[in-house]
Parts: C-alpha cells; structure tokens; sequence
C-alpha cells in the first residue's frame, strides 16, 4: 500500500488575492495524493480555470463538485454563459484538465482506506431547508427577504432552462440517484458535494434563514442508502467534523479571508482518506451524534 491519501477543500474564492495565495501553496505531501475541490473555486471562469489547472498539475488526481458561485453569471465575465451551459462549459473546462466532475465515471481510491468510489455529486438545494415554520417555499422566501437574509444566487445564479433552483436540484437527485443506486449494494464511497446532503450541519448559521439555499430534504438519507465512509461538503464556510450515524461529515471550507484570518492557523487541506486517527478515525460502535473539535 502507498503513502497516499485522499485529500479535500472547498470554497477556495481565489478572487481574494488572500485565498490565491492559499491556492498558490497547495501541494502534496506524496505523488500519489488525490485532492477534492467541493465547489466555489470562483465566480469568474478565468480564476475556476487558473485554479484547476494548478491543481491538476500537482496531485496525483483532482476530483471537482461545483459550488453555486461557479454557476453564477458574473457581470463583465467573458463567458457569460448561463444556467445548464455555464455548467456544461465548465465540465469541458475539467475534462480538458484530467480533473473527474460528476458528469464522468466515478473513480475509486485503492489507496489506504480504500477501495472507495468517490462520488462528486452536483445537487442544488430546492429550497426545503425552510425558515421554522413556513409551510411553503414562497412563505419561507418572503420570511427571508423581509429579514433582509438574501442569497446572492438570486440576483447571479440562472437556472436556464430550468424555471428555478428547485427544478434543477429534483432534476439533478434524479440522475444522481440513479447513478449512485448503479454502484450495487456493497459499494463503499466518499459523497462529494458542495451543500450539506443533510440540513443538520446548518443549525449552527449565524441567520438561519439562510438554510433555504443550503440544500435539500430529499438527500438526507444518502450517506445511508449509499454507504458513505465519509460525506465531503463546503457552502456554509463553517469548517468542523460532526459524525451521524457512525459516518464522518466534513465541511472543507477554506471561505473568506475576514472569516479565516481571526482563525486559529490550520492546514487548508484536509484528510479524507485513511480516516484521520487524531481526530477519531472511524466511529465506534454505537456513536452516532459526537461532534469533534476543528
């Protein structure tokens, strides 16, 4: 068995000349270690390319599930393409880098702790994850503008030809679920996506009605139905380890530099494979809801 290790980051904003400079360090620890990028590289295509193309060129292989910045439509950006294009155009971006999108063949780590399928996902969030007590999405919605709690997916994200992020996302669960429930019964993975696949992680946000564009109910039980070893998610820039029901869930964020600076230094990569021991390893039996420290 090789030194490698399956390693993860998300929302890496490399706008920030801060967060670049973080990119610009990222390396390896062996040639065999295999990086997770879990969505918002960047909002101009430019900066996804810079980045990704830096990345592929130093780990052994560069697995990508897009954010909801990449997807958006930036003003002035040259590619102002939109919606189900914007994200085609990108996966032809990744694939012309050797970096693995959720459009392509899931490939399995054979290193420590394997063999695992990783699975980068591409779910959106329909809007589900309501504010506490709101019944519909168009009661939550407007709960949220009144509190003047606002995604900028509003204003930037198009959903063409889909007639809104809800659209999308059930289309999306759809081909997803279909492709995970491909892999047979007793195939282990590592799920990749940039929002939470459970609405758990997001009790602890500052404004919880931002919850709505965090995700969706209908992937709450995935880390189950698909035998998850771990759950590999960014969006909330809320970077910390809690288990559910004996599977690890790993928010990788890097997020803003006013959000990290007053941080504790911490590596900006983190491992997923072999289980980290200093922070748990696997779950004991019959630990389902112990949060671990970052």
């Amino acid at each position: 068995m090789g030194n490698g290790r399956l390693l993860a980051v998300s929302d890496l904003h490399v706008a920030h000349k801060e967060n670049r400079a973080v990119v610009e360090r990222l390396r390896p620890g062996s040639d065999e270690d295999w990086l997770i990028v879990a969505g918002d590289v960047a909002e101009r295509y430019a900066d996804v390319a810079w980045a990704l193309e830096l990345l592929s060129r130093r780990f052994a292989k560069v697995v990508w599930a897009p954010g909801n910045h990449e997807l958006w439509t930036p003003p002035g950006d040259p590619v102002d393409l939109r919606g189900e294009q914007r994200y085609a155009r990108l996966v032809e971006l990744c694939r012309g880098l050797g970096v693995v999108t959720p459009e392509d063949p899931y490939p399995v780590w054979e290193g420590d702790g394997g063999p695992v399928t990783v699975a980068p996902l591409f779910v959106l969030y329909d809007y589900t994850f309501r504010v506490p007590g709101a019944t519909t999405k168009e009661e939550s919605l407007r709960r949220a503008y009144e509190a003047g709690v606002v995604a900028t997916d509003e204003y930037h994200l198009h959903t063409d030809p889909y007639p809104g992020a809800d659209a999308w996302c059930h289309a999306r669960v759809a081909e997803t679920e279909r492709r995970l429930s491909a892999l047979g019964p007793d195939r282990r993975t590592v799920l990749v996506n940039h929002f939470p696949l459970t609405r758990e992680p997001t009790r602890v946000l500052r404004y919880p009605d931002f919850a709505q564009w965090c995700g969706t109910e209908l992937t709450a039980d995935w880390h189950l139905r698909f035998h998850a070893v771990s759950v590999v998610y960014g969006h909330l820039h809320i970077p910390r380890v809690i288990w559910r029901d004996g599977v690890r869930f790993e928010e990788v964020s890097i997020g803003y530099p006013r959000e990290w600076r007053p941080r504790p230094p911490r590596e900006p990569l983190r491992q997923i494979l072999p289980l980290p021991r200093d922070e748990g390893g696997t779950a004991p039996a019959g630990r389902r809801a112990v949060p671990a420290a970052d």
